[in-house]
Order: structure tokens, then C-alpha cells, then sequence
């Protein structure tokens, strides 16, 4: 029969317990970073159950970690670090921790986590779609286009950074635009956001979207969301641009029609009022000389 001396019982007993206390903390998956205009949220998976929770700890590649106070011990599969990853063009990595629920204990010396991937602000976060106001001269020369700037998610010294704060002179504008009604498209890259376009056909209408655009950025990271599309009002535009040929023919067969039906009645009418007059005559009895 097998015997075990006395500190090798204790070990194995003590293997036991850290085993069966890390199986009931299960390790996070899917462990993402969502970023938009510096709003950075990590996220996971699964929901804990009230046996265990999350602690989030988080650090530049190669750093001292760190823990954000709202996401250390949490019931939650969602930490925002927005204000904590303040060196925007570093890289951070996250450990998501399965610990004890707040306010209970556990034996373990160390609990299961799972890494996330490496995130730099600066270069990963996506940018949001923007607002812009659309101008026509009224000589309808020159088309201006007003790109509002929008804020981040981040602040210094009180003051809510904007994008242009971020990036500076590597934030640009990328306008694509057409006819109205119209497939072709053309693009026209700005350094500033007040954009005026001066090579459109005078008197015809257009559609303009709009995209921040940072070349210095990765490929797949150098264009923004794309915006709502503005169309330019035309009131010089043609009867027959502005209205299709079925439209068209329709309101001319509605006027020939009322044209007819107001001939009839005033030939209807002269008729009888022309009868009337004759049977008047008819029935004159006649006059003795």
C-alpha cells in the first residue's frame, strides 16, 4: 500500500484545495477592446454567477500593473478605461482576473485570468462618424462644407479633448461626392475642416458624404466612420430635371383633359342657350300689321 509522509500529505491536500478552489473560478473569454474616439471599453465573457467575479489589471507593455477602481471585483463583463490609459501612443495589455465574490475569501495565492490583446489608443481606437454643414454660394460657384470637430472621450486640465487636440495636423478630411441621382463618385481629401469645393457644374444638385482620414494610421484604421449624406438644394434645376418624363405626361394629359371637358361644356351650353332662344322665337305669336 502506498503511505505518504506527513509534509507530502499536506502538499497533496493543499493541491486539492487550490485545484477544486480554481475550478470554480473559470477564466474569461473573448477578452476585447472596443474603442471609439477614445471612449475604450474592455470586454468578455462569460457573466459570473454569484459564486465568483472580475478584477481587471491593466498596464503599459512592460509596466508596473494597475487596477481601476470601479472594475475590481465586479459582477460585470465590461471595465471602462477611457481615463486610465492616459499615454495614448503606448501599448497596453489587460488581465482579467476570476477572483472570490466582494467580501468573501479564498486560499488561492494566485487566480486564473486570461490577456487580453495589446491596444494603443492613438493608433486603435476607431473614429465616429461626423456632422457637417452644408453651404451654396448664391452664385452658385462655390460649395461649402462645414466639418464639426467632436469631442472625445478624454480630458485635460477640465477641458473635454476634441479630435483635432489629438491628432492635430495628421487629422484630415475626406469628402466623396456625386450628382444627385447619379453613380459616379469623386473624392477630394482636405487638411482643414471647412472644405470648399469650387469645380461643380453650376446648376446641378450634389450629395456629399464625409470621413476623418489619418494617414499615419494603419490601412484598415485610416479612415473614420462614414457620415450621413447631404444632398445640395438646386432651384434652378429644369422643369424636365426635376420631374421624370411619366410625371411629365401625365399633367399635360390632365390639362388637355380639363381644356376638352371646359370646350365641351361651352359648346354644351351655347347649344342650348342658342335651342332656347330659336323655340323663344317659335312660340312669338305673330304681329298684326
Amino acid at each position: 500500500m502506498l503511505t505518504l509522509r506527513l509534509p507530502q500529505a499536506l502538499l497533496f491536500v493543499f493541491f486539492l484545495s487550490a485545484h477544486s478552489a480554481s475550478g470554480s473560478y473559470p477564466q474569461a473569454q473573448n477578452v476585447t477592446w472596443k474603442s471609439t474616439n477614445f471612449k475604450t471599453i474592455l470586454t468578455w465573457e462569460p457573466k459570473p454567477s454569484a459564486d465568483y467575479s472580475y478584477t481587471v489589471e491593466f498596464s503599459v507593455v512592460g509596466g508596473d500593473k494597475q487596477r481601476n477602481p470601479h472594475c475590481i471585483r465586479s459582477s460585470v463583463t465590461v471595465c471602462d478605461l477611457s481615463s486610465s490609459l492616459t499615454e495614448l501612443n503606448a501599448y497596453y495589455t489587460a488581465d482579467v482576473l476570476s477572483e472570490p465574490p466582494l467580501g468573501a475569501s479564498s486560499d488561492l495565492i494566485e487566480f486564473p485570468y486570461t490577456k487580453s490583446p495589446r491596444f494603443c489608443p492613438y493608433k486603435d481606437t476607431d473614429i465616429g462618424r461626423l456632422d457637417f454643414k452644408l453651404e451654396v454660394s448664391e452664385d452658385k460657384k462655390k460649395t461649402t462644407l462645414y466639418v464639426a470637430d467632436p469631442l472625445t472621450a478624454l480630458f485635460k486640465d477640465g477641458h473635454q479633448l476634441k479630435l483635432s487636440d489629438i491628432f492635430s495636423d495628421q487629422l484630415q478630411y475626406k469628402v466623396t461626392y456625386r450628382k444627385n441621382q447619379s453613380t459616379g463618385k469623386k473624392v477630394y481629401n482636405s487638411k482643414t475642416n471647412v472644405i470648399e469645393l469650387t469645380d461643380l457644374d453650376q446648376g446641378e444638385s450634389y450629395c456629399f458624404n464625409v470621413q476623418a482620414y489619418i494617414p499615419s494610421r494603419s490601412i484598415d484604421k485610416q479612415l473614420g466612420e462614414l457620415s450621413h449624406t447631404q444632398c445640395s438644394n438646386n432651384n434652378n434645376q429644369s422643369f424636365f430635371k426635376v420631374y421624370s418624363g411619366g410625371v411629365i405626361a401625365a399633367a399635360i394629359f390632365l390639362v388637355l383633359l380639363l381644356v376638352s371637358l371646359i370646350i365641351t361644356v361651352t359648346v354644351v351650353c351655347y347649344r342650348r342657350k342658342k335651342k332656347a332662344l330659336k323655340s323663344g322665337k317659335e312660340r312669338m305669336p305673330l304681329q298684326t300689321v
